[in-house]
C-alpha cells in the first residue's frame, strides 16, 4: 500500500523538482516546477532539500488519501486546499494523520499549487531529476500525470516531524497573484530582427494570456510585433523565458517543458525571478513587459537568491500546542458552515 492514494487526479497533477539540468544538448527538455519560488518555500518549511520533488497541481486539484502520519506544506496559487473538507491555510506546515483526505476547491488566485511532503517523494531520478516530462513519458510517476488509483511512496526521515509543525511564511514573502503582472525582460538574443517600433510595441503594450498556455509555452494576444524582414532563423537553443515571435507577430513565452531548439526569432528573455510570477498567470490575465539591462537582471537575481536565506531566518512558529481538535458542521440563519474547533495549551 502506498503512503498516498490518488482518489481523483485533478486536471493536471505531476511530480516536479528543479528539472533535468545539462541535457538540452541531447534534445531532452528541462521540465521541472513552473513556479520554483513556491516549490522552494514549501520545502524550506519542511526542512527538505529546496528542490525536492513535490506535486504540481494545475487549476483543478486532486483528492488524495494519506496512509501515514506526516507533514505537508501547500504553496503557490490558492486552489482552496481542504483537509477532511475543512479549508486549511497555505504557506505553512500542516500535520496529516493517517486516513486524512486532502482535496481542493475552486481557483481563488494564481493557477498552480505545490504540495510538498516532509522527507520528499520516493521517486527514482532519471537524468538527475524526478520531474515528469509527459511528452516523452520520462520521470515522475510512470512518466505521466497522476490518475485515480495511483499510489505513491514518501521518503521517511529518521526524525519525526513534530519540531516543524506550525511554521509559516511571513506575509511579506508570500506573492500576490493579482491577474495583472509586470514582467521584466532582457532584450535579445535576436532583437536586431525587429523594427524599433516592434520593440516599442512589446514594451508599451498590455498582452493577454490566451487559452493556449501550458507547461510548454504561453501564447499571448495583443498588439502585433513588427519584424524587419521575417520571423525565421536557423534553429538555435531556447532558454527558459525566451519570447518567440513567429510571423503572425504574437509573442509566445517558452516555459518549463519547452523544446530545446527553435527556428523563430526571440525578441527578449524573461529574467529568472519573474518566471515564477508568470507561471501563476491564467487565461485572461494581463501581462506588461519592462526592459532591464543584463547587469540589472543579475542584481535582481542576487537579491532574489538572498531572499531565501532571509526567509529561512524569518519563518515564524506559532507557539500553540493543540491538545485536540474536532470538526463540526453548524447552521446559522439557514446557512451551513464547516467549523474546526481546537483546544490549545
Amino acid at each position: 500500500m502506498g503512503d498516498l492514494k490518488v482518489i481523483t487526479p485533478g486536471l493536471l497533477t505531476t511530480v516536479q523538482d528543479k528539472g533535468r539540468i545539462g541535457y538540452q544538448q541531447f534534445g531532452m527538455p528541462v521540465a521541472g516546477a513552473m513556479d520554483e519560488y513556491s516549490l522552494r518555500l514549501g520545502n524550506i518549511l519542511l526542512e527538505n532539500e529546496e528542490y525536492e520533488a513535490a506535486l504540481e497541481v494545475t487549476m483543478l486539484g486532486p483528492e488524495i488519501e494519506f496512509n501515514i502520519d506526516t507533514a505537508i506544506a501547500i504553496t503557490g496559487g490558492n486552489l482552496q486546499p481542504k483537509i477532511n473538507d475543512i479549508e486549511v491555510e497555505m504557506w505553512r506546515t500542516l500535520k496529516i494523520n493517517k486516513g486524512d483526505k486532502l482535496s481542493f476547491g475552486k481557483v481563488k488566485d494564481g493557477l498552480r499549487s505545490y504540495i510538498c511532503f516532509y522527507g520528499g517523494m520516493d521517486i527514482p531520478k532519471i537524468m538527475g531529476s524526478k520531474s515528469t516530462y509527459a511528452k516523452a513519458l520520462v520521470g515522475g510517476f510512470n512518466g505521466r500525470a497522476l490518475k485515480s488509483g495511483d499510489e505513491l511512496q514518501l521518503i521517511k526521515k529518521q526524525e519525526d516531524f513534530n519540531h516543524i509543525l506550525n511554521r509559516k511564511i511571513k506575509e511579506a514573502y508570500i506573492p500576490k497573484f493579482t491577474g495583472s503582472y509586470n514582467i521584466r525582460v532582457i532584450l535579445g538574443p535576436q532583437e536586431e530582427y525587429f523594427t524599433e517600433g516592434g520593440i516599442n510595441t512589446l514594451l508599451s503594450s498590455t498582452y493577454e494570456v490566451t487559452n493556449e498556455c501550458d507547461r510548454m509555452g504561453y501564447r499571448l494576444s495583443g498588439e502585433k510585433i513588427e519584424h524587419r524582414e521575417g520571423a525565421d532563423i536557423i534553429s538555435d537553443g531556447i532558454a527558459l523565458g525566451s519570447i518567440q515571435v513567429p510571423g503572425h507577430g504574437m509573442p509566445i513565452i517558452m516555459m518549463a517543458d519547452r523544446q530545446t531548439t527553435g527556428g523563430y526569432t526571440k525578441i527578449a528573455t524573461i529574467i529568472s525571478p519573474d518566471i515564477a510570477i508568470l507561471a501563476q498567470a491564467k487565461p485572461g490575465d494581463k501581462i506588461n513587459f519592462t526592459k532591464v539591462s543584463v547587469k540589472e537582471g543579475q542584481n535582481i537575481f542576487k537579491e532574489y537568491e538572498d531572499k531565501f536565506q532571509e526567509i529561512r531566518d524569518s519563518i515564524e512558529k506559532i507557539n500553540l500546542e493543540v491538545l485536540r481538535k474536532k470538526a463540526y458542521r453548524v447552521k446559522v440563519n439557514g446557512e451551513s458552515f464547516n467549523v474546526l474547533v481546537e483546544e490549545v495549551k
